[in-house]
């Protein structure tokens, strides 16, 4: 299979939605499959680095400079596109490229699929301080451009019920984000080194490392974090807050430190190397999040495979990820979180080795890229509506039998007609073995006409 991943965040640019962008590249290529990332140009990047990332001309947005939008190159994409004789396209913007995927499908007769990693109504204040777009215009926007696709990717119930919320009518399957589990594993780090790690960051073997590691903007919420911290030092001084990356919210938490009376209790690491940050997980003694704004988190997943339990404020993905007492506490509201630390503290079990294995396989990329691959798999069917394949016995009549999915769900296709050359048609509720052979067939035949 051929797959056109479109998207206006990618490496270097720095994101949970970049990260997300290469575990799929790499797990679909596992899988046997091509894959092409369509993106934006990037300054320290040559544009023919990588002949399987076309690189779009593009200026920096106006309201995120670190973030890009392409101006021109639909025609170039197009061709490029239709050469590589791409299967499927994935959207995973909403904006600029993604635009271009989805004219490119359309134009191809292709299916297009979408990936909604934002929730916007966190966001919009950025641009024209709010009075441009307004959190209600945001459903419209969405809705208008899901409108046309052939369906949708929830990495989490939350985001689900965002949809739905919007009356987004097209079919939606949740499918989370997974991760390269070794990258934070890493059984090689030793208690040593996380030991020293701590210690050049100022923190004694009997304190408490709250972690917390992410862009450092607004949304993300961290100065709930900052204004806990006094309550949760009256009941139990030994607490050090590390805050690990960048952002433009910086100099404004940095300033609130200072004014919170915190600079012996808070470090400000920076950015750190993407390979460095498993050290950090496995130093820390809890990951604490205050952010409402994320639609799953990688951060959270990255943290469990590093063997470190979690604080954060209760969401349905939270909900359904830390569903051992092991893996993390959640609180209600930011007025709770600095019961929530000292009680984290105080309570949170030691996690074992079978717990967190089953946990983290169900995290695993191997397994995003699996799901993401069998819906890849449908839509295409549902998109060629019907499929002729080669004869095979339904009822012992080998001879004159084709099949057709039925169009009547994105997820599992549960139903097929049988025709004849009789004319004669049966409606066939099958098991799940015999649509499955169905679908594989319909690939495999797919890929052998290419």
């Amino acid at each position: 299979m051929r797959v056109g991943l479109f998207t206006d965040t990618y490496f270097p640019q720095i994101s949970g939605v970049a990260t997300s962008i290469k575990t799929l590249k790499t797990e679909l290529e596992k899988l046997g499959h091509e894959v092409f990332i369509f993106t934006t140009t990037e300054k320290t990047i040559r544009v023919d680095e990588d002949p399987t990332i076309i690189r779009l001309p593009s200026v920096p947005f106006v309201a995120f400079s670190e973030r890009r939008v392409v101006y021109s190159g639909l025609s170039s994409a197009y061709k490029i596109a239709k050469e590589h004789h791409l299967d499927i396209i994935h959207t995973q913007t909403e904006f600029s490229v993604g635009i271009f995927g989805w004219m490119i499908a359309k134009e191809l007769g292709i299916p297009v699929v979408h990936t909604y990693h934002t929730h916007y109504e966190d966001y919009v204040h950025y641009i024209a301080k709010g009075r441009l777009i307004r959190p209600g215009m945001v459903k419209y926007f969405v809705r208008n451009f899901l409108r046309d696709c052939d369906g949708v990717i929830c990495p989490s119930r939350i985001v689900l019920n965002i949809l739905n919320s919007y009356n987004v009518k097209i079919p939606k399957r949740i499918i989370p984000t997974g991760i390269e589990l070794e990258q934070y594993k890493r059984p090689e780090i030793t208690t040593e080194d996380t030991e020293d790690l701590r210690q050049k960051l100022g923190i004694a073997p009997h304190e408490t490392m709250l972690l917390s590691l992410s862009r450092i903007s607004y949304e993300k919420n961290i100065q709930a974090i900052l204004r806990a911290l006094p309550f949760v030092l009256v009941q139990n001084p030994n607490v050090k807050c590390v805050i690990v990356g960048d952002g433009p919210y910086l100099s404004d938490l940095m300033s609130l430190v200072a004014q919170l009376g915190l600079n012996n209790h808070v470090i400000f690491t920076g950015m750190v190397a993407q390979e460095q940050t498993a050290y950090y997980y496995k130093a820390a003694d809890f990951l604490v999040s205050a952010s409402t704004s994320e639609t799953q988190g990688l951060t959270y997943t990255e943290s469990l495979a590093s063997g470190t339990p979690i604080i954060a404020q209760r969401n349905p993905y939270l909900q359904d990820l830390l569903n051992y007492p092991m893996l993390g506490y959640l609180y209600d509201s930011s007025d709770q979180l600095a019961k929530a630390i000292v009680t984290a503290i105080a309570e949170t079990p030691p996690m074992t080795k079978e717990c967190l294995e089953q946990k983290l396989y169900e995290l695993s990329a191997e397994r995003f890229g699996l799901s993401v691959y069998e819906l890849y798999v449908d839509a295409i069917i549902s998109k060629n509506y019907q499929v002729n394949i080669s004869p095979f016995a339904i009822d012992g009549k080998k001879k004159y039998t084709h099949i057709k999915i039925m169009r009547n769900t994105f997820g599992v296709p549960s139903m097929v007609v049988k025709t004849t050359a009789q004319t004669s048609v049966k409606v066939l509720r099958t098991p799940k073995r015999f649509v499955d052979r169905v679908r594989n067939l319909s690939l495999r035949d797919t890929d052998a006409d290419k």
